[in-house]
């Protein structure tokens, strides 16, 4: 019996209370990875919920701590996902970010020292906002001679030394140079590829998270 009319009312009440700050506190805790990449992130020529960024989002969703912000887009240059990280870094407050940018600039023959600084000042941008930073190494085809091919390819471990970041060290390791898993241009993988791609990520991410 209760000890006075409307004590199950109260009592319900009091629970609901609890469980709405339990579900706020787990909202607090959860943590925003930003993904600044370019068309190989953005899902280029498949749909975009079969590309390795929502796979990634899909392992997180395991754990429940991470929600993942996808802000690639086709074509993007290291020179543009600087321009574009101050606001993104304002907008999502990200914990961690992952920088997949470069590889146009090699295909465009951009200034080896170009692409370095600004792989940089994005790392310095997401530490002034209190994220970490995964760089992403890409490699490109000898278009431009052996000499720029081979100083693009060491500009990301240069950086990630420099730095003391976690490098992928070939986005596309065991992908690039597979039978089926390329899309005809050539350059961006296909659906097949993408869980490839995340594999070759989650090694050095995982230990971040």
């Amino acid at each position: 019996m209760s000890i006075f009319p409307g004590y199950h009312l109260i009592a319900a009440a009091r629970n609901l209370v609890l469980l709405a700050l339990l579900l706020l506190s787990g909202a607090a805790q959860a943590k925003t990875l930003l993904v600044l990449g370019d068309s190989l992130s953005a899902g280029y020529g498949i749909d975009i919920e079969q590309g390795w960024v929502q796979l990634l989002q899909d392992r997180l969703d395991q754990r429940g701590d991470f929600t993942v912000v996808n802000a690639s887009i086709g074509g993007e240059t290291t020179g543009g996902g600087l321009a574009r990280l101050p606001d993104l870094l304002k907008e999502f407050q990200p914990d961690l970010v992952i920088v997949e940018l470069g590889g146009n600039d090699g295909l465009r023959g951009h200034p080896i020292k170009l692409i370095r600084r600004n792989l940089t000042a994005m790392v310095e941008l997401n530490r002034a906002a209190g994220a970490a930073t995964l760089l992403v190494g890409i490699q490109i085809p000898p278009n431009y001679g052996a000499r720029y091919t081979r100083q693009f390819s060491a500009v990301f471990p240069q950086v990630a030394e420099e730095l003391s970041l976690p490098l992928v060290p070939f986005f596309l390791d065991k992908v690039a140079l597979r039978e089926g898993a390329m899309q005809s241009d050539g350059i961006h993988p296909n659906t097949s590829a993408q869980p490839q791609m995340l594999d070759n990520v989650w090694p050095y991410l995982e230990p971040m998270l």
